[in-house]
């Protein structure tokens, strides 16, 4: 096959390459709770990956681990050749320079007694990239960059609306033009209209800028439209990842069919059903042998619950962990 015949992802630069990365946390009575488990992902130059699955499937854990917020239990993450999981000192300042993070609640996220500017420009303040001087006027770039008025520069965040603080998260993590941003959860408290804005802003910015996104969020639509990859995680697993193409019509494994299924429709019609997930969720002290998804899954077998699926690839760039594809 030709170059020009690859998928657009293979033509892209490869940024950062997850390989088994594992974060166990210790609780009381020597046990280990396992928030991700084994996980390997791609995420390419000027492209989103998607991360998705129910709250507490480990998708936060991930890329706080990434970030070094969390110690690995074990795996790498490479990035720019080297092992950000062993990166320290100089080199893990550098790195958090180059990845940085919008995060859910933008109102925790600032010093409520700073001023929109010094929380700006406090980045590059940090690594001696603008003298005092500069500040007002690097402040008023980075805003309208996302789209807002120079003068908020002398503002606090309380004085904003949340969309308007949410756009001053996405300015002070472009302040120090880094390779991968992190969206955690970033447009779930907006309101739909300012979802949209959002979501607009961060795509403009991406094809000016070329970053990549590593983006997690629930709302499986917005994901399915944002996102160039999709990885979808039950219980601290990587169930399903799919590298092109639309999750909401490529998606194979049960659980991602399930909650494909859940979502609502705009023309929902009366009488028609939705068929919620049943079962118990294991529990993450105490993981079972086989499929993490064997008792909510309607087409378990003995096999799926004494033997562990491993993602295997079922379509060119499409990995699914399930037994129905051995």
């Amino acid at each position: 096959m030709s170059n020009n015949e690859k998928p657009a992802y293979e033509r892209t630069k490869l940024v950062l390459e997850i390989n088994h990365l594992t974060k166990k946390f210790a609780v009381d009575g020597g046990k280990f709770l396992t928030a991700c488990n084994d996980i390997t992902l791609r995420a390419y130059e000027g492209r989103t990956l998607g991360i998705i699955g129910e709250s507490g499937c480990g998708k936060s854990t991930l890329v706080r681990t990434l970030l070094r917020i969390h110690p690995a239990t074990s795996g790498e993450a490479i990035f720019e050749g080297h092992d950000l999981m062993k990166s320290s000192g100089e080199q893990l300042r550098q790195d958090r320079k180059n990845i940085q993070m919008v995060f859910q609640d933008p109102t925790a996220a600032f010093n409520p007694k700073m001023l929109v500017k010094d929380i700006l420009t406090e980045p590059l303040k940090n690594f001696g990239l603008i003298k005092n001087s500069e500040v007002d006027a690097k402040a008023a770039e980075l805003l309208e960059m996302v789209e807002l008025p120079a003068e908020f520069k002398d503002r606090y965040p309380h004085s904003m609306s949340g969309g308007q603080r949410q756009r001053l998260g996405i300015a002070r993590a472009l302040a120090l033009e880094p390779k991968i941003i992190v969206c955690d959860e970033a447009t779930s408290a907006l309101d739909v209209s300012v979802q949209e804005k959002i979501c607009e802003l961060l795509c403009r910015i991406q094809k000016e800028k070329n970053i990549t996104y590593l983006f997690i969020a629930h709302d499986l639509g917005l994901v399915d439209l944002m996102c160039h990859q999709v990885a979808v995680m039950y219980l601290g697993n990587v169930v399903e990842w799919l590298e092109h193409g639309r999750i909401a019509e490529h998606c194979k494994h049960p659980y991602t069919k399930a909650l494909m299924g859940a979502v609502f429709k705009v023309d929902f019609k009366p009488g028609e059903k939705i068929e919620p997930l049943e079962g118990e969720i294991p529990s993450p002290l105490d993981l079972p042998p086989g499929c993490p998804f064997a008792s909510r899954c309607e087409h378990c077998t003995e096999h799926c619950v004494q033997v562990k699926p491993e993602l295997k690839e079922v379509e060119h760039g499409h990995w699914v962990a399930c037994h129905l594809f051995d």
